[in-house]
């Protein structure tokens, strides 16, 4: 599918999917989710594709939901259409990981867009906001509840009560970043990152991601039990047999994700 606010490319079993509405910093539009979503699924369904990136530019790797596209929709209006809802939710139904590459400005949507990755690494450029108190509203994809998650419930309160904006350095401090690089640096150790995952056994990968984000939803009991059973079930794999015996041998494990 040809694609006008995003940029796919495919290389090395990583799927680098950049936003490219550069006239509006990014911003979040119908379109762009749309197209979003959709090379999400497709990359879902490539079994060529091992791990994705989610990039921006240098300026911004998304300044928030189009304010122009939003300003004159009314309640029933979002509400019936699920404002957002159907291309987050496709978003999060992605089961291989996926990175966030954050330079510049990622607020509002563009903050939340990038917590729905997997995880985040950022340029020493990145700030991070929601700042929808000032446009009289608020965080609709993630911004009060996954933030809390990340940061604490004071810094979230702070951010969207306030608007104020998070540093890339406050960002890793606070958990919200895996680490801060520099712009020159930063698709660098990202693909560094991404290649990483990509070597590994996609079957243990995906377990490990679906692990991790249950430990979001269910009593800690719960979660670790969750967590034992799928260690155990790893065991059925032939990636399993083979990580152990190169480790013995020492050599590069040949994982198949069988």
């Amino acid at each position: 599918m040809a694609y006008e606010t995003i940029i796919v490319e495919v290389e090395d079993h990583i799927a680098k999917v950049t936003l490219n509405r550069p006239d509006a910093l990014n911003a979040l539009n119908d379109q762009l989710m749309s197209e979003l979503a959709d090379a999400m699924a497709a990359a879902q369904a490539d079994s060529k594709v091992r791990c994705i990136v989610l990039a921006g530019s240098e300026k911004a790797f998304a300044a928030g939901a189009d304010i122009a596209m939003m300003k004159d929709k009314t309640y029933i209006e979002v509400f019936t259409e699920d404002l957002f809802g159907p291309e987050t939710d496709a978003i999060s139904r992605v089961r291989k990981p996926i990175i966030a590459a954050v330079s510049g400005y990622a607020l509002g949507g563009g903050c939340e867009l990038a917590m729905m990755c997997d995880f985040i690494i950022a340029s020493e450029t990145a700030k991070f906001g929601q700042p929808e108190v000032n446009l009289g509203v608020m965080a609709g994809i993630g911004g009060t509840q996954r933030l809390t998650h990340a940061v604490g419930k004071a810094k979230a309160m702070d951010m969207n009560l306030t608007g104020r904006f998070m540093d890339a350095a406050e960002a890793e401090r606070s958990g919200l970043v895996s680490r801060v690089v520099s712009p020159k640096k930063l698709m660098e150790e990202v693909m560094a990152a991404a290649h990483k995952i990509a070597e590994k056994s996609m079957i243990s990968t995906m377990a490990i991601k679906e692990a991790v984000n249950k430990s979001f939803e269910v009593p800690l009991r719960d979660g670790l039990l969750f967590e034992r059973r799928v260690f155990h079930s790893l065991f059925a794999t032939e990636d399993q047999k083979e990580g152990m015996e190169a480790f013995l041998e020492k050599r590069t494990a040949q994982f198949r994700d069988k």
